[in-house]
Parts: structure tokens; sequence; C-alpha cells
């Protein structure tokens, strides 16, 4: 097995990745740092590092905010959700490929399409509509506008890798007496597992970091998510940015740690799909 050698080329593509990754992380320095300061230090020099490790911000954005109850809202919504996605298009997604008549296809390729539509043109009717079935103010209601926006790219993952799943496998489970759903749930999900992890992390961090379609549907205060209290912090004459800095480490932990943890399943599922095999 031939190996190419360790060279000044390959030294200054490493330097320069190293460099990239410097100043990606860089947003992450200036939050963290300025998250231990206080306004006036802030206001002073964002640059520096810390004189001390000023833990009042967190202490203080933990009582201002309500910080438990708007963590247990965004951690709801975004658990409830990512069930209802996984479910609901992965089923979806099933019956697209398996049945590839002209009206499925059509319906695909309308899944696809809403893809590219931004939200902001639709917010407007998608809050009317809300307002007409009493969605608004309500969990359900904000899982039920998650789900529905998120089907697209869902469905569109699972389609893709599906087509890798070899259909022997279910015409085998067919033969041996298994119907439509247990073929599904019992040969065809448990199979879907890389792809189903996917999902729930891209998802996941959509929805977590969203503020606009919360602030849109959670008008009051007890169900408002982590992104729609820290904007409590900034008035027309104020802005706490050191209790901001300091709601944003905590809320970005979270979700920071759930991505690490299952990073590798998201190339993983996406790769496996993009062969047909």
């Amino acid at each position: 097995m031939n190996t190419k050698p360790y060279g000044l080329k390959l030294f200054s593509f490493e330097i320069m990745m190293l460099l990239a990754a410097l100043i990606f992380l860089t947003p992450f320095y200036f939050v963290i740092a300025n998250s231990f300061k206080g306004f006036s230090e802030l206001l002073m020099n964002t640059s520096s590092l810390p004189k001390s490790l000023n833990w009042e911000n967190y202490a203080r954005a933990w009582e201002v905010l309500s910080f438990p109850r708007a963590l247990r809202n965004s951690f709801l919504i975004t658990v409830f959700s990512d069930i209802c996605m996984v479910i609901i298009s992965s089923m979806a997604a099933y019956r697209l490929l398996r049945h590839p008549s002209k009206g499925n296809r059509f319906l695909f390729a309308m899944f696809i399409a809403a893809m590219v539509v931004p939200f902001q043109t639709i917010m407007i009717p998608l809050v009317k509509v809300g307002n007409w079935l009493n969605l608004l103010n309500s969990m359900p209601g904000i899982v039920f506008f998650y789900t529905g926006l998120g089907a697209s790219f869902t469905i569109f993952l699972y389609h893709g890798f599906m087509k890798s799943i070899p259909l022997e496998i279910e015409e085998a489970a067919l033969i041996d007496g298994c119907n439509p759903y247990g073929i599904f749930w019992r040969i065809v999900f448990p199979l879907l597992k890389p792809m189903t992890v996917t999902v729930i992390v891209l998802q996941s961090l959509w929805m977590w970091n969203d503020f606009l379609l919360p602030l849109l549907v959670l008008q009051k205060p007890e169900l408002q998510t982590i992104q729609v209290a820290m904007n409590s912090l900034f008035g027309q004459y104020m802005q706490q940015w050191d209790l901001a800095l300091a709601a944003l480490v905590m809320g970005i932990m979270p979700i920071l740690v759930f991505f690490l943890a299952l990073q590798r399943y998201i190339i993983q599922g996406i790769t496996a799909g993009a062969v047909k095999g």
C-alpha cells in the first residue's frame, strides 16, 4: 500500500486548516470570555480575557429569564417534534419509494419543491391558519408546525437512504407472512437507525436555535423557549449583554454536547443513502 510522504505541501495544508478552525472558533471565544465580565468591563474591551471569573452573570440570567422553565420548554418542543417528524416522515418516504405511482412521484416532487420556499413567505398565512385552528400559544401547536415545516427535508433524507435497503429483505418477510406494517416497523425501520440519528441531530439543531417561529406562535411568557426568553434582555433603551452572553452559553451547552456525541452518525447517514445498492 503506497502512502504519500509527509512533505511541505501537506504541512502547509494542515496549517491552513488549523488557521481556518481557529477563525471559526473565534466567536465561541468572544461569547465565553465576555460572559464572565461585568457590563462595564465588557464595554471597555470585548477582546480581552476576563479579569476574574464572574459567575454572577450566570446566576442573574438563570433567575431573570426563568431559565429552567425556558430550558424545559425548548427540550419538550424539540423532543416531541423529533418524534413526530421521524414517525410520519419515515412512513411517508417508505410509501413514496415502494409504491412509485404517478401520484406519489408528483407528491415527492412537491415535497422537494417545498424545501426551497423561505419561511418568511409563509409565516403570515401560517399564523392565520394556526389562529383559526386554535394552535397558537400551545405546545401541541408549535410541535405541529415544526413537524410540517421539517417534513420535506426529512422525507428527502429518508427517501434517499431507503434506496440502499435491498428489496429482497422485504419480499422475504412478506413471504413469511408479515403484513406491510410489520415489514416497515420490524424490518425497515431498524435499518434506518443511521439516518434517524442524522435527522434527529440536524432537526434538533434547527429547532433548538430557532427564534422566529416560537416568537410568532408562543406569546405567553410561561411557554417561551430559550431564544425568545433571551430577547427580553434587549429593549429600546437597554441591552443587557452581560446577562445575554451568559444565557447564550447556558443555552448552547445542551445542544452542543448532544451534537458532539452524535456527530459521527451525520456523515454516516447521509453517505449511506447516496449510493443505491
